[in-house]
């Protein structure tokens, strides 16, 4: 319970008003009789006063002539103060609001529209709704966008579901901001499903770009990219031409997914219908189109912008770690330094990654002190992850232990996991074990972090302690997720497991795999099976490769792309070592671009060599 709001039904016993168009909070003000008309945009836009001590001057004055009951008046003051953002302001707007004798709900909304704005009291949003409620006085159609903003910013989701039944008593389901505002709060509250239910309800001819957008942020903050995208392909074909905010969650479904060519459309779809990107848009290009392996045109984006800020920084710096081009990342960050930008969290972390993924121990160790001495900037626990991470990385695995352990945050499973994964790297298997042990001890040991060690015991031909911990990880009931590699072809994803034959195309698929290993086999390409952590023989262990996801992705994107076209895969699994070597050699023999995205970097295939220059 939030803000003590209990709503029984008896409080919701008005009748509703007949339906009519309801404008947009902001409009709708000026639309109602002239004692009412204040905008609730700005304080200069309620009453002409610049400061609260105007306001505070202007308020004497009505209590001295004695009209600070006056709504016509009060309501201008009550404006000023609750929408400045000045400090103190909301306080005043309490002591004006407590001066009317009958307020009526655009009083309340006033005060509830201050509460929710920039997030500051939203649970005093709600107890003004309650309060609302005990007065008798009847919500309007501008009361519930404002409560429902209140429980999302709170993620009060059964005080938003109260909401909602009262929203249906009182006859404003059909209201086109408070079904929008239905949707953006099961979306805001992570509940996509109800979002989407929210939307079904709305009828077709009712919709509007903001019901689509506040959809499509739903499955953004959910993380559904899929969904996102085919729901922007139908607001698309419903005929709706898409807002910023749309596009924004529709470019960041394609950098997730890896749908290159669909973010490709999208921008030049910008290009046509858009007279000037502003900084959001940009920012959100450069973020796709650097995940979307296309680090040159993510470059071009953004040395053509005027207006960069922290955050197209980072996208950037963010971009460059996954392709693992440190240098470049120096760069731009000592450029964002010079343009007097701050950098952030997210800064740090760019460029923390960039070095460790490009083995600049030394750079590394430099940004990190520039970052505790220069800015002022007290490392966090992601700090020293990036710290852990680079160092482990470039071998010095007792270093990044000693680190850990002088942790000001304490040591994280961020750290513990990231000394795990160097330690299989480099093959120490004591220290993995003891990683291991930490991450139980903090509770945070996941399925991937029992298979790792167990993996090193299977290479150590320590059966016996492999099938142990793999035994004890299925006894916490931790699943690991199945291996999955997508490719995209003609804008539509194309998705593959190990060994799989559901595809339409399966025996193409598989006939061009045959055709792939024999023309390898002529350069003397050999099946790495070294990391298959199997207790079978070695023919088996070449079957288990033979037909690896990223394999399959990759013989449905030479057999379904044009001759010279890149073959762009995204992956949640790891490169391994038999993947690098065999994606080199496929690149080479067929003159093609091998783009592979997994779950830690870039990999760009050209020719025969990575642009990770072996360093992963």
């Amino acid at each position: 319970m939030v803000g003590g709001l209990v709503l029984s039904q008896a409080q919701t016993h008005h009748t509703a008003a007949p339906r009519t168009a309801a404008p947009a909070p902001a409009q709708a003000l000026e639309k109602r009789p002239r004692d009412q008309a204040q905008p609730c945009g700005t304080a200069a836009a309620a009453v002409s006063v610049r400061s609260l001590d105007e306001v505070r001057k202007a308020h004497a004055r009505h209590i001295k002539l004695g009209l600070d009951r006056s709504p016509r008046h009060a309501r201008p003051l009550l404006a000023a103060c609750a929408l400045s953002g000045w400090p103190g302001g909301m306080e005043l707007a309490a002591s004006i609001f407590e001066s009317l004798v009958e307020p009526e709900a655009f009083d309340y909304n006033t005060l509830m529209r201050g509460h929710v704005g920039g997030g500051r009291e939203p649970a005093a949003a709600l107890r003004m709704y309650v309060d609302m409620l005990e007065a008798g006085v009847r919500p309007d159609s501008y009361t519930f966008p404002f409560a429902l903003k209140a429980c999302a910013q709170l993620a009060a989701l059964q005080e938003g579901r109260q909401l909602q039944a009262h929203i249906v008593k009182l006859g404003f389901q059909h209201d086109e901001h408070v079904q929008n505002s239905l949707i953006s709060f099961y979306g805001k509250c992570v509940e996509p499903a109800m979002a989407r239910l929210a939307f079904d309800r709305v009828e077709a001819e009712e919709r509007t770009a903001a019901s689509w957008s506040a959809l499509l942020a739903a499955y953004t903050k959910a993380g559904l990219w899929g969904e996102c995208l085919e729901s922007f392909g139908a607001m698309v074909l419903d005929g709706w031409r898409p807002d910023e905010s749309s596009t924004v969650s529709a470019l960041s479904a394609c950098a997730h997914l890896g749908a290159f060519d669909v973010g490709r459309s999208l921008h030049c779809a910008l290009l046509r219908n858009t007279a000037r990107l502003n900084t959001i848009m940009q920012t959100s290009l450069v973020d796709m189109y650097a995940k979307c392996g296309s680090i040159e045109k993510a470059a071009a984006v953004f040395d053509a912008m005027d207006d960069k800020n922290a955050w197209t920084y980072s996208a950037m710096l963010s971009g460059l770690a996954l392709h693992g081009d440190g240098r470049k990342a120096l760069q731009v960050f000592d450029a964002m330094v010079r343009e007097r930008h701050a950098p952030d969290a997210a800064t740090y972390v760019g460029v923390l990654n960039a070095c460790s993924r490009a083995g600049l121990l030394e750079d590394g160790l430099r940004c990190f002190d520039r970052m505790r001495l220069e800015h002022n900037v007290a490392p966090n626990a992601q700090y020293y992850g990036c710290m852990v991470d680079l160092m482990a990385r470039a071998g010095r695995l007792d270093d990044a232990r000693a680190l850990i352990g002088s942790m000001s945050t304490g040591p994280t499973d961020t750290a513990w996991r990231s000394l795990l994964n160097a330690c299989r790297i480099h093959g120490d298997l004591d220290l993995a074990e003891r990683a291991l042990q930490e991450l139980r001890r903090l509770g945070a040991a996941n399925a991937g972090d029992y298979v790792i060690v167990a993996d090193m015991h299977a290479r150590a031909k320590d059966w016996a302690a492999a099938a142990q911990l793999r035994t004890e990880a299925v006894d916490w009931g931790l699943a690991q997720s199945p291996g999955v590699s997508a490719v995209e072809v003609r804008g539509e994803l194309h998705r593959f497991v190990s060994q799989d034959r559901s595809h339409p195309r399966t025996s193409d698929i598989y006939e061009m795999l045959h055709q792939m290993e024999w023309q390898l086999r002529f350069d003397g390409y050999k099946p790495d099976t070294s990391e298959v952590a199997l207790d079978v023989g070695e023919e088996e262990k070449r079957r288990v490769v033979a037909a690896h996801s990223q394999k399959l992705a990759m013989a449905f994107g030479l057999l379904s792309t044009a001759e010279g076209a890149p073959v762009r895969i995204v992956t949640n699994l790891r490169m391994s070592k038999e993947c690098h070597a065999y994606s080199a050699l496929i690149s080479e023999i067929f003159g093609r671009e091998i783009v592979i995205r997994d779950r830690n970097r870039l990999h760009r295939f050209r020719r025969g060599v990575c642009s990770c220059r072996d360093y992963w």
